[in-house]
C-alpha cells in the first residue's frame, strides 16, 4: 500500500464529484454522467491501490469528464467548472506516482530485459 497516496486523493475527487451530482444544480445527462463517473472515479482508485495500472482508467475517466463538460447539456457554469476543475486534478493524480512506485520512463529509456 505504498503507492496510495495519489489514489487516496483520487477517491476523495470521486467521493465529491459523485456528492455534488446530488448538491449542485445538475440536471439531465450531466447529472447522470457525473454521480457514474464519481463512483468510476472511487472504483478506479481503489483498485489502483493494489494495482498500479489500473490508475490509467482514472486518466480515461478524468478525460472524459473534461469532454462531457462542453458536450452534455444539463449543467451550469457553475457545475461546468466544479466537473473540468475536479478533471484535471483526477488526471493529474492519476498520472503521479504513488511512495516507492517507479515513474513510467520514455519508451526509449526502458530496460529491456
Amino acid at each position: 500500500m505504498n503507492n496510495s497516496g495519489p489514489r487516496i486523493v483520487s477517491v476523495v475527487l470521486g467521493a465529491w464529484l459523485f456528492i455534488s451530482a446530488f448538491l449542485l444544480p445538475y440536471s439531465g445527462a450531466q447529472f447522470t454522467n457525473t454521480w457514474i463517473v464519481g463512483l468510476a472515479v472511487v472504483v478506479f482508485s481503489l483498485i489502483g491501490i493494489a494495482s498500479v495500472p489500473a490508475r490509467f482508467l482514472n486518466t480515461l475517466a478524468a478525460i472524459w469528464l473534461f469532454i462531457s463538460v462542453w458536450i452534455l447539456s444539463g449543467a451550469t457554469t457553475g457545475t461546468r467548472w466544479n466537473s473540468a476543475i475536479v478533471a484535471v486534478l483526477l488526471f493529474i493524480f492519476s498520472l503521479a506516482p504513488g511512495e516507492g512506485e517507479r515513474p513510467i520512463a520514455p519508451a526509449d529509456r526502458r530496460v529491456r530485459a
